[in-house]
């Protein structure tokens, strides 16, 4: 779990390193602007803004129940985002595992992509799709 908050903590940290210089050098509106900027990426590449991960085994059980997709991701990585931006208020209907924190999730995107953990996988029925367009997610939900 500690690894998916690694990339936020990096902006935090070298937003507040950046804004202590600008406060140091006098322009105190611009540190906090900036800083802000920085807080907010790190809110945006953090698990917060993805619907909360369960494990890859009880992802594909559920889905197998109630046939919604299942989507592997990882903090951090910009397609998992764009995706969960555009999937907007349906992404919450999507089963979603965070591939950095389920090794068994991790091992079935590996075993999808030629040993590669590329995300985002979505597996629809059984099927997987490496990074399919949002529109395309969104359809199989109806």
């Amino acid at each position: 779990m500690m690894r998916a908050w690694i990339l936020p903590m990096l902006f935090v940290l070298g937003g507040s390193v950046v804004a202590t210089g600008l406060i140091l050098s006098g322009v105190p509106g611009e540190a906090a602007a900036l800083l802000l900027l920085f807080v907010l990426l790190a809110v945006v590449h953090s698990p917060l803004v993805f619907p909360r991960s369960i494990g890859a085994l009880e992802a594909q059980r559920r889905s197998a129940v109630d046939g919604r997709p299942v989507v592997f991701w990882r903090s951090g990585c910009k397609y998992c985002l764009r995706l969960r931006i555009r999937l907007g208020r349906s992404a919450r209907q999507l089963h979603w595992v965070d591939i950095w924190s389920d090794p068994a999730g991790a091992a079935v995107v590996r075993a999808v992509n030629d040993g590669n953990e590329t995300v985002p996988t979505v597996v629809v029925t059984g099927r997987p799709h490496v990074n399919p367009d949002p529109e395309w997610v969104r359809e199989q939900l109806g």
